[in-house]
Formats: structure tokens, C-alpha cells, sequence
């Protein structure tokens, strides 16, 4: 880029940048922050605290299936706390904790200042609370979802639910569904377009890869659950009859709506803890990952394949055989990539030299629960065995261990592992192993006897038996292995407030490990990087040579960030983000009141209109002439100096 203007020294005026980037002080600064690591850590611990409260539910509804004939609960706070267990877990938790770890850690991964769009990344989070707190206060107050996580019309029509209870469902999924898609396209954007230079595409990181994979999903996937939760409000609103059987509607439509959404759900959930355990392997293998490219490709192929075979979710409803036997065909050929991914990681743990550290722990957890469940899936493909155990706890069973063993085991590898990062503190080796050996134990004790249950025929979502069903003793296990994994969060949670006050201080890099979120301090600052750097080798801090250049040409004085190719990663422009705004708090709360409004009347969506675009407008006004938005700007690679040396010269 030609330029007359000269280029600034290598040395930037650190106290300056920090400035530039930092929030303002006290609740203000806390309410308007656009930071994304101060973003990310919200959405790690609001979903971790709807985590424990739909621990607490599951703790109900084991005491209630205790032993039979069991009046601890009635069936109707029964169905609620169930239903809104599986919401909170699948919508509140699952999915948004692990978009919280994107939003924190591809910006530090790629070597990026920022995260795209930060300002609608700061909306996304306060409609994912406003929806979570919607949800647990209408359950609180008798009014909360009765049907399900997954609505089953016509069971959610008037006819049957005439209360608000499936509107409160309903509603919810819009809250956190346009929260999921907003961080999706920022997380692509940051990406594809935010990476320092020379992290071309086939050196990036392949946790970064499985978030990229992840937000094309959801970009995908989400828009087919919002439409049908929006057809059943209108149904039940307005007198449409997409869903009302009694009037010509289709209940199987919304299966087909549902489940297109909701089986690449699984995956959604899935990919990510993937990205997980690749970035694990790596670190604690002391060696690079063995089949990148493969793993790479395993992803988008799960992926692609996840989007086509949501119909073994419907095998009991009568559909052709012929039709069945394709999606049979896919839900099987959908365990290959992953098993491929196994491999890959076998091999990279077989040539490395280990280092078994509790976040590694977590990991082979990983491996032994989620093999579990692939193994299950597999079983459930064949549509004869699918029939037998349809509506069973052996369903139950194969659900929990894909999802606690794709997602929860390894996040708590992540909480091991990247908590030194987020603090500067180090949680504790012998608690962390304690809190893992209690959860891995109760894990299995409460879940892998509903195998038994099943196939003894124990159905879903009952909430007694007789006890002639001989089911008594097993459920009385399953409940026994609750306390188990309850310790083993507790143990971490004590854990985790105490290093926070008072841990051992964690080094930059305590792990050695190869990717760019160590190559700055711990916790980070608030520009990131002091120095943008720049990548040769897929393993940053392990392949660059000691006199690699860094980035120059982006000033101290305003929030620069660096703009680059999608392919190469070669610089192109420098662009200003906005500065911390009160905008994105106030949309939120327009777009809940007018989402909330919506549920009781049809005239809350005009006039809820009129604030949201005041809201929007001040959102989108300019704020000053001149240097704003895109810039031209002369970038270069220049080396760093070395005590005592004037700064170099371009690279």
C-alpha cells in the first residue's frame, strides 16, 4: 500500500493502548463493555449457573423416580421440571457455553484485537439472559413449559395446552436462537477475516476451525426451529392451523421442522467439544496433530452429513421403509468421520510424550463416555431396534452420554485448562483429579443403568411406576449416582472460587502450549496483543522462528484493528471498532419487551416495533466525522527489537 505518511515505531506506547481499549470503570463500564473476553466470561458463567440449575431439576426428578409409586412429586410439577430441564440444558446451556469459549478465545487464537462485530455480539448476550431469565421465572411462577424440550404438536396446541405454558417454550427459543445466530456470524467474520497474517487457512487452529464449522451450522439449523416455533404461536395466537390437526394442519410437519433443527443440534454441541479434545491432544502430546487435514475435513463432513438424517428421530410415525432405509444409511455412515478423528488423535497420542494433567484427565473421559454413546447411535440407526426402544430410558441413555460426553467432559477440560488463561491462576491438580474421578463414577453409575431400564422397557417422561415392573432397584442406583457427580461439580466449583482469590499465579504459558492465545499475557490485556503477531506454522509459539516480525501500522490512540485476506491471511486494510455503547443493552430490552409482549397479544409486535427502531437507530447513528469505520492504512511486518537495539526496519 503506497502511503507518504510514516509508518509508527515498532515500540507503541503500551499504557496509551491500554487505554484505548479498556471499558469504562464501575457498573457503567460493566453494562456497556463490548470487550470480548469480558463477553465470553458472561456467557461462560450465565451458562454455567443454568447449568446448575438444571442440574438441581435433574436431582428432582431422580428423587421422584427413586423408588415406585413415589408422591415426592405430582405429575404436573413433574412435566414442568422435566421440560424444562431438557429447554435449559439444550438452549441455556449447551449450546451458548460453548459459543461463550468462541467468543473469548478465536479472536486470541487467530491474533486478532477484537472480535467482528462486537457490538452485536454484546446484543446476542443480553437476549440470551433476558431469555433464560424468561424461561426459570416462568417456571418459578407455575407457568413454565409442560410439553417437552421438544413442543410435540399437536400436544402443544390449544386444544390440549391452553394455558401460555408452550408460548413461554416457544418464545424462549427466539430469545436464544437470534442470540446464537448473532455470535455465529461473528465468530465466521473473526475467522475468515480477522487472522494474523500468515495463518493462511490450512494453519489454522483446529478449535477455530470446529467454531467456524459450528456457526455454519447453527446459520443453518437455527432458522428451522425459529419458524416453527413462531407457526406454533401463530397457531395458537392468532387461529393459523399450521400444526392444528383438528383443522387440516400437519403435527408431523412440525417433527420434520423440529428434528431438521434439532439432530445437527447434537452436533452443534458435538463439533465444538471436538475442537476441544484436538487442541488437548496437541498441548498435552507435546507434538502437532497428526492428520489435520483429515480432522479438518472429518468436521465439515460431520457437518454436512449431520443436516441429513433427522428422520431416525421419527421411526415410529409410519414413514415409507424405502425413505427410512436412507436415513438409517446416514445415521450410520455419520459415525466415520468421527471415527476418523479418533484416529488421528490415537495417533497423535501414540508418537508424543504425554503429560496426564487434569485437563488432560477430562479428556480420556472423553474418549471412554462418548465412544459409549457413538456405539449406541449406531444401534439406534437400525430402524427394527429403534422401534423396540423408541420412547425408552435406553434413548435417555444415548442421549446423555453423547452429549455429557461431547460437550461436558470436555469443557471441563477446557475450564482446566484455559482457567490460567481467563484468571492468572492455577486451579488445583489433586481436586481437579478428585472432581473428575467423582463425576466420571456418578456419570456412569446414574446413566449407563438406564441402558438396562430401556430394554426392559422403563418408558420416557413417566413420573412413577408400579413396582411390579422391577425397575426399582436400578432407578434407586441412577439416583444413588447423582450425588456423586453433584459432589464432583461442587469439588470443582470450590475449587475454582479459590484459585480465583487466591490461586497460584499462573506463567503466561503453563501448559507450553503451541497456539497464539499463550503468546500474550495471562489474563490477557485488553488490546489482546500488545504486538499483532504473525504465524508460520500451524503451532505459532512451537513454529515461529525467534526474529519473526510482527505486525506495525496500527495505532494506539484509536481502537485499530487489522483486516485481512480470507485465503492467505495477508494484510488488507485496517478498520476502527466502535467504542463501548449503552446501544446493544437497550435493543435487547426493546426486542424482549416486544418478544414477551408477543405472546399475549398480536399488537405487541407493532408497537413494540417503535422502540426497538429508536433503539436501533441510535445503535446505527454516526458518532463522529472523519477517521471512522474503514481506512487505508500502510501496514508492514517489521521484526521486534532486542535490548538495547533501535527498532528494525521493515521486514
Amino acid at each position: 500500500m503506497n502511503s507518504e505518511r510514516e509508518l509508527p515505531p515498532v515500540l507503541v506506547d503500551e499504557a496509551q493502548l491500554e487505554r484505548t481499549w479498556a471499558d469504562e470503570p464501575g457498573l457503567a463500564g460493566w453494562l456497556t463493555s463490548v470487550d470480548h473476553k469480558s463477553i465470553g466470561i458472561r456467557y461462560i458463567a450465565t451458562a454455567f449457573v443454568f447449568f446448575l440449575g438444571g442440574g438441581v431439576l435433574a436431582l428432582l426428578m431422580r428423587i421422584q423416580l427413586a423408588r415406585p409409586d413415589n408422591a415426592f412429586l405430582g405429575p404436573d410439577l413433574y412435566n414442568q421440571i422435566f421440560s424444562t430441564h431438557g429447554s435449559n440444558m439444550m438452549f441455556l446451556f449447551a449450546v451458548p457455553i460453548l459459543q461463550g469459549l468462541g467468543i473469548y478465545f478465536v479472536p486470541l487464537m487467530v491474533g486478532a484485537r477484537a472480535i467482528a462485530f462486537p457490538r452485536l455480539v454484546a446484543y446476542s448476550y443480553w437476549l440470551y439472559l433476558a431469555g433464560g431469565i424468561f424461561l426459570w421465572v416462568s417456571f418459578l411462577v407455575n407457568v413454565g413449559p409442560d410439553v417437552g424440550w421438544f413442543a410435540y404438536a399437536p400436544l402443544s396446541e390449544t386444544l390440549y395446552t391452553a394455558s401460555k405454558r408452550p408460548d413461554v417454550w416457544a418464545q424462549m427459543i427466539t430469545f436464544t436462537e437470534v442470540a446464537s445466530l448473532a455470535v455465529a456470524v461473528s465468530i465466521v467474520t473473526t475467522a475468515f477475516k480477522m487472522r494474523a497474517p500468515g495463518m493462511s487457512l490450512n494453519r489454522m487452529p483446529i478449535f477455530v476451525w470446529a467454531q467456524v464449522v459450528t456457526s455454519f451450522m447453527v446459520m443453518f439449523a437455527m432458522p428451522a426451529v425459529m419458524m416453527a416455533s413462531t407457526a406454533l404461536i401463530l397457531d395458537r395466537l392468532v387461529n393459523t392451523h399450521f400444526f392444528d390437526v383438528e383443522r387440516g394442519g400437519d403435527a408431523l410437519l412440525w417433527q420434520h421442522l423440529f428434528w431438521f433443527f434439532g439432530h445437527p443440534e447434537v452436533y452443534i454441541i458435538f463439533i465444538p467439544g471436538t475442537g476441544l479434545v484436538s487442541t488437548l491432544v496437541t498441548t498435552f502430546s507435546r507434538r502437532p496433530m497428526f492428520g489435520y487435514l483429515a480432522v479438518v475435513l472429518s468436521l465439515v463432513a460431520t457437518a454436512f452429513i449431520g443436516f441429513g438424517l433427522w428422520v431416525h428421530h421419527m421411526f415410529a410415525t409410519g414413514l415409507p421403509q424405502l425413505g427410512e432405509s436412507f436415513f438409517t444409511a446416514a445415521s450410520i455412515m455419520i459415525a466415520i468421520p468421527t471415527g476418523a478423528q479418533f484416529f488421528c488423535w490415537i495417533a497423535t497420542m501414540w508418537s508424543g510424550r504425554l503429560s496426564f494433567k487434569t485437563p488432560f484427565v477430562w479428556m480420556l473421559g472423553f474418549f471412554v463416555v462418548f465412544l459409549i454413546g457413538g456405539l449406541s447411535g449406531v444401534m439406534v440407526a437400525a430402524v427394527p431396534l429403534d422401534i423396540q426402544v423408541h420412547d425408552t430410558y435406553f434413548v435417555v441413555a444415548h442421549l446423555h452420554y453423547v452429549l455429557i460426553g461431547g460437550a461436558v467432559f470436555p469443557l471441563f477440560a477446557a475450564f482446566y485448562y484455559w482457567f490460567p488463561k481467563i484468571t492468572g491462576r492455577m486451579l488445583s491438580e489433586p481436586l481437579g483429579m478428585a472432581s473428575f474421578g467423582l463425576f466420571f463414577a456418578g456419570f456412569n453409575v446414574v446413566f449407563f443403568p438406564m441402558h438396562v431400564l430401556g430394554l426392559h422397557g422403563m418408558p420416557r417422561r413417566i413420573y412413577t411406576y408400579l413396582p411390579e415392573t422391577g425397575w426399582g432397584s436400578l432407578n434407586l442406583l441412577a439416583t444413588a449416582g447423582v450425588v456423586l457427580m453433584t459432589f464432583g461439580v461442587l469439588v470443582f466449583i470450590a475449587d475454582a472460587l479459590r484459585a480465583w482469590r487466591a490461586g497460584v499465579i499462573a506463567a503466561d504459558n503453563p501448559w507450553e502450549a503451541g497456539t497464539l492465545e499463550w503468546a500474550t499475557s495471562s489474563p490477557p490485556p485488553n488490546s489482546n496483543f500488545v504486538h499483532l503477531p504473525t504465524v508460520a506454522g500451524r503451532d505459532p509459539i512451537w513454529d515461529n522462528p525467534p526474529d519473526q516480525p510482527v505486525v506495525v501500522g496500527l495505532r494506539s490512540d484509536k481502537r485499530d484493528v487489522l483486516v485481512t485476506h480470507v485465503l492467505d491471511a495477508e494484510p488488507d486494510h485496517r478498520t476502527i471498532f466502535p467504542e463501548p455503547s449503552q446501544w446493544p443493552l437497550l435493543t435487547a430490552l426493546a426486542t424482549t419487551a416486544l418478544f414477551i409482549g408477543s405472546i399475549f397479544t398480536p399488537r405487541a409486535v407493532p408497537y413494540g416495533a417503535v422502540p426497538l427502531f429508536v433503539t436501533m437507530t441510535g445503535w446505527f447513528w454516526p458518532k463522529e466525522a472523519g477517521e471512522t469505520g474503514t481506512q487505508q492504512w500502510p501496514i508492514e511486518h517489521r521484526t521486534l527489537p532486542r535490548p538495547n537495539e533501535e527498532p528494525g526496519k521493515a521486514a
